[in-house]
């Protein structure tokens, strides 16, 4: 495993890679940073860390102009079935846990799923910002839930001009 950092306006990213692909993005600290960076290889300079830089470079410049580097997380089946979802929900938009469990069940020929399920999928996702988790809100479009704080979903979602009007009228509550 091979790693980098990279300095963001939300604060300093973590990044690893294997195999030609980016199997984690994290902020610095985040929920479920990963703790056994000891044994990855720091290198700065692989052409998938240059790649990914420019796509975060572009992103908090509320560009989207680079394509996504391969991405490939590491999980259980059902959460790489929701982290799929996730790379679905258009750029500026939101959904819910309630409407990905929906749609989960329904591809799965089941009656029903439990959101909570799918929430804890969506917060076990180990590639921040690239599968958009931050675009997944509560059943009554409260921010709910994102590893690397609140405070970082919300500012993601501002980058991509997703209306929050909705969203921060229904966190007072």
């Amino acid at each position: 495993m091979i790693y980098t950092n990279i300095k963001s306006p939300l604060g300093e990213i973590t990044a690893s890679a294997e195999d030609g692909a980016i199997k984690g993005v994290w902020f610095v600290g985040q929920k479920y940073y990963p703790a056994a960076k000891d044994t990855w290889k720091y290198d700065p300079q692989h052409p998938l860390f240059i790649q990914l830089g420019s796509w975060l470079e572009d992103y908090f410049k509320g560009q989207r102009n680079i394509p996504l580097p391969e991405l490939k997380p590491e999980g259980t089946d059902f959460q790489k079935e929701i982290w799929n979802i996730l790379l679905e929900i258009p750029y500026g938009q939101v959904t819910t846990y309630g409407e990905i469990a929906k749609k989960t069940a329904i591809s799965k020929g089941l009656t029903s799923m439990s959101a909570q399920a799918v929430g804890g999928a969506v917060g076990h996702n180990p590639i921040s910002i690239l599968i958009p988790c931050h675009r997944v809100i509560g059943t009554n479009g409260s921010l709910t839930g994102y590893a690397g704080g609140l405070e970082k979903k919300q500012a993601l979602l501002r980058i991509e001009k997703a209306d929050l009007k909705r969203i921060e009228n229904q966190s007072r509550i």
